[in-house]
């Protein structure tokens, strides 16, 4: 099975060994995605709903460099340090899945830099 690495343009060297997005069979799965700037630095420190933008801007470019759509996400699995942002992280996830949802999962866990309050990984079926 022939598999394809996704890096969209200006894409930071990642902190470990992986890419942003790996494409095989027209299935895109998109790696975890941290609040991260250029230089892998937490961004809105502090911003559980900025932070949770940023995270599915960055997927959302990895998914359009792919040739799809956020509308071809169908499954979605959410990471968040803190329960007291559920809510937030909900409220701005609804704006980027606004017709159909995807099936997800959401626990709350440790995440690489402390800073960072959401964590998202992707699953996409492109045509």
């Amino acid at each position: 099975m022939p598999k394809k690495a996704i890096i969209p343009a200006g894409t930071a060297a990642p902190l470990a060994p992986y890419v942003p997005g790996s494409m095989a069979d027209n299935i895109l799965y998109v790696s975890g995605t941290l609040p991260f700037d250029e230089n892998n630095d937490v961004v809105h420190v502090g911003d559980a709903e900025a932070q949770t933008r940023h995270v599915l801007e960055t997927i959302k470019g990895v998914i359009e460099e792919a040739g799809g759509t956020m509308d071809d996400v169908t499954f979605n699995t959410i990471l968040l340090t803190d329960w007291e942002n559920y809510g937030v992280i909900n409220k701005v996830y609804a704006e980027y899945f606004a017709g159909e949802k995807p099936a997800r999962y959401c626990i709350k866990v440790g995440l690489v830099k402390p800073e960072a309050l959401v964590e998202i990984a992707s699953v996409a079926h492109l045509g």
